[in-house]
């Protein structure tokens, strides 16, 4: 098995067989994201390597893996014949494959158009997990996210469109201070739309070497407190309007809030009206602004 750079995956994936198949992240520009900012350029593993490294997994681990998930940090960027050829061939060597899961920004996703979808979702993809983070354009135009809302929105109505699993990423607090509000009635907005099978909630932390952290310490971008970050949160599960799961599972969130909406939303509100009730001291300090 061959591993290059950064290897991460969404914590839904912690049983799965991790296979890379691209390494970076062709945009890697995002104002709040470090994992690839020192690691090598992006690149597409070739298939047969990547082929290799099956048949090295299916020695190891026997015909019995259930779940694979293909790093880096986006690999629908894959040119679709290639990633639809390491898909197909998971599903032939493993027999009791349940799933195949990537990463995938919108940009990327909305690049192969439905047809391209329906194509992978004929090969056996199963499953993409975006960072929507957000559905107000000013926001994703001051992190560079090299999206809109609209390519957002199109992009996951073909995913769903083509039968394909779709797990969005929300970001609380990525519109800091000044945006919180329609950070908020935007990204449910967008959501609602959308209505993807899952919405994950990662609160924004500032990390080393990024441009965001740089703003916070120049006074050019405010980050949310603890109870900031909450109330964000509950204006935006106030506002969904669809049948989705919810999932804080995520270290970097103040309270662990899940359910279905709108079956648990009111189970849901009253946990972060509980830790509303608590003393901010309590919760984890926003950044340790000197390192």
């Amino acid at each position: 098995m061959h591993y290059e750079g950064p290897i991460y995956r969404p914590p839904s994936e912690a049983d799965s067989l991790l296979v890379q198949a691209t390494v970076g992240c062709p945009h890697n520009k995002c104002a709040f994201c470090m994992v690839y900012k020192k690691g090598p350029p992006f690149r597409v593993r070739p298939v047969d390597e990547i082929k290799r490294d099956l048949d090295e997994a299916r020695g190891e681990y026997g015909p019995g893996i259930r779940t694979i998930f293909f790093p880096a940090g986006n690999t629908i960027a894959m040119p679709t014949d290639d990633l639809a050829a390491i898909c197909a061939y998971a599903h032939d060597i493993f027999p009791h494959l349940e799933r195949v899961t990537v990463y995938g920004s919108s940009t990327y996703i909305h690049r192969k158009g439905l047809a391209g979808l329906i194509k992978l979702k004929n090969a056996g993809l199963g499953r993409i997990h975006v960072g929507l983070e957000s559905g107000d354009d000013r926001v994703l135009q001051s992190i560079k996210k090299g999206t809109d809302s609209q390519e957002q929105i199109e992009a996951g109505l073909w995913v769903l469109k083509s039968g394909i699993e779709l797990s969005e990423y929300i970001m609380i607090g990525i519109g800091g201070k000044e945006r919180t509000h329609e950070h908020a009635m935007n990204t449910a907005l967008a959501l609602n739309v959308i209505h993807p099978h899952f919405i994950r909630l990662r609160t924004f932390l500032p990390k080393a070497n990024t441009l965001l952290l740089h703003q916070i310490r120049k006074g050019r971008f405010q980050a949310l407190s603890p109870h900031e970050a909450l109330r964000e949160t509950r204006e935006i599960i106030r506002n969904l309007e669809i049948n989705s799961q919810v999932a804080s599972d995520h270290y970097t969130n103040y309270v662990d809030i899940r359910g279905r909406m709108p079956e648990d939303r009111d189970s849901m509100l009253s946990t972060i009206e509980d830790a509303l009730q608590m003393e901010e001291e309590m919760f984890r300090p926003v950044y340790v602004g000197t390192q």
